[in-house]
């Protein structure tokens, strides 16, 4: 018998109820089987339809509607990964976190694994090994790592560069653009001292011409979604609603909420 064990979403309490949510079979023994796994996201699939959330009880709430299309995007997700690509600073650690909790899947940050798998800091690695030897390890690292969908993936600023890195992407995961402006970029990067590309004369600068670089192969990615000072949770809204369109899961509005206007 095959068994699938739910490490990461067993973390927090709260996760663990929404996985006994999401999979009524896992509740026997904290883990499913795959005829079991099957059956459930049958289930969920049917839930998540447009029939199904047509059907939904008289007076449920945006949050019932929310529920459903998050169960939705995660059945039509089978087992694919969700990347987040995009500058440095622009929030895919953080929201890709909180997307993950959403979905209710593993978050996997891919710099946390490289510098796992290396033994030292991404700075340290730029530092020892240069920038070259840095991006072959990458390139390998997230190779692996998409064979562990479904889960979220934040991946470095540079990694979406490597055509065979992007190749596997699309043939194992959706690609989402976090997509920001440079002055939010600069306001969040000062914040920290650990970007290697960005150890020079002129930051701002080398942030253009990183941006000027970098940006037209970003465009390249499944999705897009603008990353901007508000608060998460309503980044967070819309990628899921876009994930919900990309997948054809009806009800793809559900999710969105009204304009934020605070930082996260």
């Amino acid at each position: 018998m095959v068994t699938i064990v739910l490490h990461e979403i067993l973390r927090s309490s709260n996760s663990r109820r929404e996985t006994k949510w999401l999979f009524p079979s896992f509740g026997q023994a904290g883990h499913l089987t795959r005829q079991h796994f099957a059956r459930d996201l049958k289930a969920l699939a049917a839930a998540a339809s447009p029939a199904g959330l047509r059907n939904m009880p008289q007076g449920a709430t945006t949050h019932d509607l929310a529920s459903r299309l998050e169960a939705g995007v995660t059945t039509a997700l089978g087992w694919r990964s969700v990347v987040l690509v995009g500058m440095m600073g622009s929030g895919k650690s953080s929201i890709g976190r909180r997307v993950a909790l959403r979905l209710g899947i593993p978050f996997v940050d891919a710099d946390a694994e490289i510098e796992q798998a290396a033994g030292m800091s991404i700075s340290d690695i730029f530092a020892a090994r240069g920038e070259a030897e840095f991006r072959t390890g990458e390139a390998r690292v997230i190779a692996r790592l998409l064979d562990g969908g479904p889960q979220v993936l934040a991946t470095g600023g540079g990694a979406f560069m490597n055509p065979d890195t992007r190749t596997a992407i699309a043939a194992k995961g959706i690609s989402i653009w976090l997509k920001a402006e440079f002055e939010v970029l600069m306001r969040r990067i000062r914040r920290r001292h650990d970007r290697p590309l960005l150890k020079t004369e002129d930051p701002g600068a080398t942030l253009r011409k990183l941006m000027e670089q970098r940006d037209p192969i970003y465009s390249l990615a499944d999705l897009t979604v603008e990353s901007r000072d508000v608060l998460h949770d309503k980044i967070v809204d819309e990628i899921v609603s876009a994930l919900a369109t990309w997948l054809g899961v009806g009800g793809a509005a559900a999710s969105a909420s009204a304009p934020g206007d605070l930082r996260p």
